[in-house]
């Protein structure tokens, strides 16, 4: 009888402590989402005041010079969202979505091969980088299939 007892004591202790922490990322899920909000927002300013003083202020003809910056001023923004949405995710289902996180690393990898300077880098980057896209793409073929046989 005692060991049952101390089972049902050990049990309730798990239970209560696994509640704890259930709460605990519950709060950080929902502390990482207002910050990410706050950083979508100033990305967001940042973009307006370069475009505006890249628009107004720069010579005729070289717009295009700092049209890739401008790029990966856009997807940083939606790199974040992707981010904010895997949160959101999280906190809905209590489940990290695997699809979700594929499709912001295919994201940020694009972005870095769209603000890529052909002449500052090495043929083993771009080698790394294709490796990079080709098995983020395979996995989110293999994630996405599975997903619809479901």
């Amino acid at each position: 009888m005692r060991r049952l007892f101390q089972k049902i004591l050990r049990l309730g202790n798990d239970e209560i402590f696994m509640h704890l922490i259930e709460n605990i990322e519950v709060v950080v899920s929902k502390l990482l989402s207002l910050v990410m909000v706050v950083v979508i927002l100033v990305a967001i300013f940042d973009l307006g005041i370069y475009l505006a003083n890249e628009l107004f202020t720069s010579v005729a003809g070289t717009f295009n010079e700092v049209l890739f910056t401008i790029f990966g001023l856009f997807l940083n923004i939606l790199i974040a969202l992707e981010i904010l949405e895997n949160i959101t995710g999280y906190l809905r289902k209590h489940v990290v979505h695997v699809e979700l996180v594929i499709v912001t690393s295919l994201i940020a990898v694009a972005r870095k091969i769209i603000i890529l300077d052909l002449e500052k880098v090495t043929g083993i980057t771009i080698i790394g980088l294709a490796v990079a896209v080709l098995s983020l793409s395979i996995s989110y073929w293999i994630i996405r299939n599975s997903n619809v046989r479901h």
